[in-house]
């Protein structure tokens, strides 16, 4: 099977208010979970918040999207987005050492990569939320329906059956409205 990883894609401009960093279409993408790890997330707030519970990071920019999408790699992409991320733990997360970072960004890719095994083209979500034992993420998908027509929408609203779901209340109009960092 070839290699897949998640590449950030944009389907609106959402992700430019929504996250103090927005992540640029096309990057490849990890779960960015590891962002958290020394932080309370019950403590942020706003945008940081809004990274925390949906956002999938992007390896190049170190900047948030909401969606990635599945997608083809080389040996050689699949080598150079590890790499590249090994220097991103290096110059934004302090690790000890390129070789230090170079194990953790090649479990991070691992991982990323484990998401994609769904056809190409297929867009992946996720929601991270706080709970005792830590930081529990849950990876959606979502595919091109064929019975749609022209009229249909993108997105439907789904009750879920999960009762200990969190609230989620997010005010645009705020978050558009707070200066970037």
């Amino acid at each position: 099977m070839a290699l897949r990883l998640p590449r950030t894609i944009r389907l609106d401009p959402s992700d430019a208010f929504v996250f103090a960093t927005a992540a640029e279409p096309g990057e490849w993408a990890v779960s960015g979970a590891f962002r958290f790890w020394d932080c309370d997330p019950s403590a942020l707030a706003g945008k940081e918040r809004q990274a925390f519970r949906s956002g999938l990071l992007g390896i190049e920019s170190f900047g948030w999207s909401t969606l990635a999408v599945v997608s083809e790699a080389s040996e050689n992409e699949y080598a150079e987005a590890t790499e590249r991320l090994a220097e991103q733990l290096v110059a934004r997360m302090n690790a000890p050492s390129l070789d230090a970072a170079r194990a953790a960004a090649s479990e991070e890719i691992a991982f990323a990569a484990s998401l994609c095994d769904h056809p190409v083209n297929t867009v992946l979500a996720v929601h991270r939320s706080a709970e005792a034992d830590g930081v529990r993420e849950r990876f959606r998908t979502l595919t091109k329906r064929d019975d749609l027509h022209s009229s249909a929408r993108a997105f439907d609203i789904v009750p879920t059956d999960d009762d200990n779901e969190p609230a989620e209340h997010v005010d645009i109009r705020t978050l558009a409205a707070e200066p970037p960092r």
